[in-house]
């Protein structure tokens, strides 16, 4: 029979060994994409305009190629009020599995309504957009051998929405640069390069007007690349950069830069290669990441034609695969997606094809 004290420390030594267990499982919990018995649990928003095809043709791709993928859907509008149940509902899907699959929502003009785009950014904390720009055989293109990957700050800058008139007929809009954001993305660009073999980072700015911002940003880039003395990197003047994208794009490898000109260039870049039909994207966090065309059009024009390329939204599900480690299955999509480009020569009008959404849903498939 056990002793008082010799019980109390076995009693102890257990409560400690269940608490750290039950703590690592927290941890877990809380960091980690929801899977169950081998399935992931992913929040997909398929998104306005053509999100509902696009969406589609990923969820039929999936069956078929039996990606361990299991969607739970939330058709959301940009025109959805953010106090909306729906919206709500949306938020704590994504809170609860951590990492979601997202068509674009339109942004209203109008004043007052919030983007639900900006607000998820924020309130998850999702700070790092990428977008990989890159020639994909078979396609059309202004140029050859592009290959570089935008790295955007997602959570301040212009897009802050700190806006007031202080006067009739007078707006004054506040963009916001913080030292901790700008180092936390600077980080983020320069281990990208780094893991991913990648030799230089440009730094996109304009501190030659604003000074305190701008510089704010360039200088604590420039403190950050000192930590990274195997990647090289240069800076350039936001505009000069629109015109050596457009003149000789081959120049970029990875490129950072606060959040409206990352919008301004992802776009640049998608006209490059062919347009924002092949143009994949993610959005990353400590704990979400949500991935979603990486330039982002509504494209409400040909909503309902079926005549949308699926190819942005497979190629950045393809991008959440590698995150879910599901690496496989992603190789799989990816190298499907390709041969149906270039050598099966199945396209979309946007890319000057014939072929509708799910002619190339159904080419895809074929070259699983």
């Amino acid at each position: 029979m056990f002793c008082p004290v010799a019980r109390q420390s076995i009693v102890k030594q257990v409560a400690a060994r269940l608490s750290a267990r039950c703590m690592s499982t927290v941890v877990a919990d809380a960091v980690g994409p929801k899977c169950y018995g081998g399935t992931y649990i992913v929040t997909l928003i398929p998104g306005d305009g053509i999100g509902q095809e696009t969406a589609a043709s990923v969820k039929t791709v999936f069956d078929a190629a039996k990606v361990p993928v299991e969607f739970e859907q939330f058709d959301l509008s940009g025109f959805t009020p953010e106090n909306d149940k729906l919206m709500q509902e949306a938020l704590a899907s994504l809170r609860r599995n951590k990492v979601g699959l997202k068509g674009i929502l339109y942004t209203p003009i109008r004043q007052g309504h919030s983007s639900f785009n900006v607000a998820m950014r924020k309130e998850l904390d999702i700070y790092a957009s990428v977008a990989h720009c890159r020639n994909i055989v078979g396609v059309n293109a202004r140029h050859k051998d592009v290959d570089f990957v935008i790295i955007r700050e997602n959570t301040e800058g212009e897009y802050s929405g700190l806006e007031h008139q202080s006067f009739p007929g007078v707006v004054e809009s506040l963009k916001i640069i913080t030292r901790p954001k700008t180092e936390r993305i600077a980080r983020y660009a320069f281990d990208y390069a780094l893991r991913n073999g990648r030799k230089r980072v440009t730094i996109v700015h304009k501190a030659n007007i604003m000074k305190l911002a701008d510089g704010l940003f360039l200088n604590t880039c420039r403190a950050v690349a000192k930590e990274y003395p195997n990647i090289q990197y240069n800076d350039m003047i936001v505009d000069n950069t629109a015109m050596q994208l457009v003149s000789k794009p081959q120049q970029f490898d990875v490129m950072v830069m606060p959040n409206l000109y990352g919008s301004i260039v992802s776009n640049i870049g998608a006209g490059l290669i062919g347009g924002p039909g092949i143009v994949p994207g993610a959005n990353y966090g400590r704990e979400f990441a949500i991935f979603e065309p990486g330039s982002r059009h509504v494209a409400k024009d040909i909503q309902g034609r079926n005549t949308a390329n699926p190819s942005s939204l497979l190629l950045s599900s393809v991008m959440m695969l590698r995150h879910l480690q599901l690496n496989e299955h992603a190789d799989q999509i990816e190298g499907a997606v390709n041969k149906t480009l270039s050598v099966d020569g199945i396209r979309t009008p946007d890319l000057g094809g014939a072929q509708s959404t799910t002619d190339f849903t159904k080419a895809v498939i074929r070259n699983l």
